[in-house]
């Protein structure tokens, strides 16, 4: 057993010794290595928060029957509020919060965006950006803007939403034997057949 260990502890030994001399063989040969510089793009354009909420106020305002629009724009996402006549019926105002989002959703600046048209809320959302352009810390104004969105919620294009599951209805038919599906397509089809017939 005592063989064994002095076997093993030469052999380690044998082999740090045998690595660690080829250290400096390579100084005295030409370095072959490709240097790369990196070609990082520098014309990227990097706005800050505060023009990218005024580009955002001015597509928001262009929309027609938006009156005034603010935004607040925190990293890449931002929060858009919208002001509208206070007299128009409520599903003429979600039309126009939808096209705010559709016109918002082909900006660059814009594809983050949440459109608010509620007054109250619209009203703090002009007091935030005016904090944040005072310079007051954001974190105080981060934490009330996320539970602003979180009590709202938002209307984004129907593009905007990836729905990766095409047919979701379909997901579920292979649990059922043949027989069974057949049974359930026969009594779908005449649960169908008798709502037309109804009408």
């Amino acid at each position: 057993m005592r063989h064994i260990y002095i076997l093993l502890f030469s052999s380690i030994l044998f082999l740090v010794s045998g690595c660690g001399g080829n250290n400096n063989a390579g100084e005295n040969e030409k370095d072959t290595r490709v240097k790369v510089q990196n070609t990082v793009e520098n014309n990227i354009d990097r706005k800050t928060g505060q023009e990218i909420a005024s580009h955002l106020v001015e597509l928001a305002s262009s929309v027609p029957k938006v009156n005034d629009a603010t935004a607040v724009v925190l990293g890449k996402f931002a929060v858009v509020g919208i002001d509208v006549d206070s007299k128009l019926e409520r599903s003429r105002v979600q039309t126009i919060k939808y096209s705010v989002a559709e016109s918002l959703q082909h900006d660059p600046y814009g594809a983050n965006a949440i459109v608010i048209a509620d007054a109250d809320t619209f009203e703090r959302l002009k007091q935030m950006k005016k904090q944040i352009e005072d310079g007051r810390p954001v974190t105080g104004i981060l934490d009330e803007l996320a539970q602003i969105v979180g009590r709202l919620v938002p209307d984004v294009p129907s593009d905007i939403i990836d729905n990766q599951n095409t047919e979701p209805t379909k997901t579920n038919d292979k649990q059922l034997n043949q027989k069974e599906q057949q049974k359930l397509d026969k009594e779908q089809q005449d649960q169908s057949n008798s709502k037309i017939g109804n009408k």
